[in-house]
């Protein structure tokens, strides 16, 4: 009888279940979409019951494929987008849709406190930013607009912890997907209420579930469950953690010398230290999965979800045939070259990393640009994004000697290319396309004692497939284009407070 690990991943949009070898082969993969809805500007929701019955039809089809019964699977673990926020209610059902990190209703709260003190007085405990997306400005929000959704709310979820619950029944918070909430004290390990009070959220305090750690049994299968999705009841389902810090597993981010960036949704710019690093102008310091580490993280909501919007409302109306949007996407790309054509893109258009209210744009458009001209122009500048941000983890540390990528850029070798020229590093990309799924399973490897650590896991279970070796020649020209984005950034910034 074979022994596999069982990994979720919940994106913004997108539900998979992976199953794997002990030597990370992936053996079968499946995958389902739910639905985002906006029912008001600055709302990004979905439906908790909709995405619960994606994760069981997954689990289920990947069983079916692979011929692999559930008595083989050795753990499960989920993963799942960062912040946003997921509630649980006191009849079992969800007393509101789930929130994707993207959602910024929240938004005047993270300015507020930005400006009243509030974020200086939480950092060091916190360890990073206060923005738009978090469960904290989410469930001031919610106090002063909805508190009955607050009143029949048991538990306060971040989203894996929201599908854990579901397949065990059993309420935790995992430690290092916490860590990235600023509803827990970084710092000390713990919630606290001091903390909470802070930000006038003292109230919410026995809503948020134990905490555990990504390795660690966080409960069993249900006897429902099982049944809903061919799983054996009482298959341990371990902490498992936020996709971040998933996919830095997944691409073996062990120690200090790597750089890991995933370009997905958000553009996630991240290492991992021995020592926290607590600065104002710094996005997040989180507790990673290995004990003892720190990650260490710039990011913002500009990366691929600025070309998804592109081929959806821009490109909608090409006809493509049999094509793949995304081949011909990058065949436009590829065909345009990378010669200077005057465009600049800034991938704003779900949040910014520069100033909170600055918008997304296409700057020097002339009467003789293509759509093929603009789909480059934001390719670069979501390249452009993520320099900008490790620019400023290049303040705390040295460059690193090679960068692992994750995300669904890392799909993309014309992209993956000028991620390397752009920033003059060699860039490997892992075999594995399912990273987020890859890392959850590792967690559950962990917790179930398949490893003894999560450097052995690696070393098991992940796989580079190439590197993309930087081309000198190209630098000047894309360093020219770079200091071209930052004084549109710079020039823009005036502006933004008028919208």
């Amino acid at each position: 009888m074979g022994k596999y690990l069982l990994g979720l991943d919940n994106g913004g949009t997108m539900t998979k279940a992976a199953l794997y070898d002990l030597n990370g082969k992936e053996i079968a993969v499946s995958s389902r979409k739910t639905e985002m809805y906006q029912p008001a500007p600055g709302f990004t929701e979905r439906d908790c019951e909709e995405m619960w019955a994606a994760n069981v039809g997954a689990i289920r089809a990947v069983l079916e494929q692979s011929g692999i019964s559930g008595e083989e699977v050795l753990g499960v673990a989920a993963t799942g987008h960062g912040n946003g926020m997921y509630l649980m209610g006191y009849d079992g059902r969800a007393p509101y849709n789930g929130m994707i990190s993207t959602d910024s209703r929240g938004k005047q709260y993270a300015i507020d406190w930005m400006k009243d003190g509030t974020f200086e007085k939480i950092l060091p405990k916190t360890m990073q930013s206060v923005w738009a997306g978090q469960p904290t400005t989410l469930l001031r929000w919610f106090m002063d607009n909805r508190p009955d959704v607050l009143e029949n709310t048991q538990w306060i979820f971040m989203c894996k912890d929201y599908i854990r619950y579901k397949l065990t029944g059993e309420a935790y918070g995992e430690i290092a997907d916490m860590s990235g909430s600023s509803l827990m004290n970084v710092r000390d390990v713990c919630y606290d209420k001091d903390l909470l009070a802070d930000m006038g959220l003292e109230s919410i305090y026995d809503k948020l579930p134990p905490l555990k750690y990504s390795g660690e049994i966080c409960g069993y299968i249900t006897e429902d469950v099982a049944g809903l999705t061919g799983l054996k009841a009482g298959t341990p389902v371990a902490g498992g953690c936020m996709d971040i810090h998933a996919s830095a597993m997944a691409v073996g981010i062990t120690d200090e010398e790597k750089m890991c960036v995933v370009a997905g949704t958000w553009s996630i710019n991240e290492y991992i230290s021995k020592k926290p690093v607590v600065d104002k102008d710094l996005f997040m310091t989180s507790i990673y999965t290995m004990p003892g580490y720190w990650m260490i993280l710039e990011g913002s909501p500009t990366s691929a979800s600025n070309l998804e919007w592109f081929l959806a409302e821009i490109l909608k109306d090409v006809n493509l045939g049999d094509k793949d949007i995304y081949e011909y996407s990058n065949k436009c790309v590829d065909g345009i070259g990378d010669q200077d054509c005057g465009v600049v893109f800034l991938p704003f258009l779900f949040g910014s990393n520069v100033n909170i209210n600055a918008k997304g744009a296409f700057i020097g458009l002339q009467s003789w640009h293509t759509r093929e001209n603009l789909l480059r122009a934001v390719y670069e500048g979501i390249v452009f994004c993520h320099k900008y941000h490790i620019e400023k983890l290049l303040k705390f540390r040295d460059q690193p000697k090679m960068i692992r990528m994750a995300g669904g850029v890392a799909k993309s070798e014309i992209w993956v290319q000028m991620f390397a020229d752009i920033l003059q590093v060699p860039i490997e990309v892992a075999r594995s396309q399912e990273l987020g799924a890859l890392g959850s399973a590792i967690c559950a490897g962990i917790a179930t004692g398949t490893f003894d650590s999560f450097q052995s896991a690696s070393e098991s279970m992940v796989d580079i497939m190439y590197t993309a070796e930087p081309n000198p020649e190209k630098f000047a020209e894309y360093d020219k284009k770079y200091a071209r984005y930052k004084k549109v950034i710079e020039a823009l910034d005036p502006i933004w407070d008028e919208y």
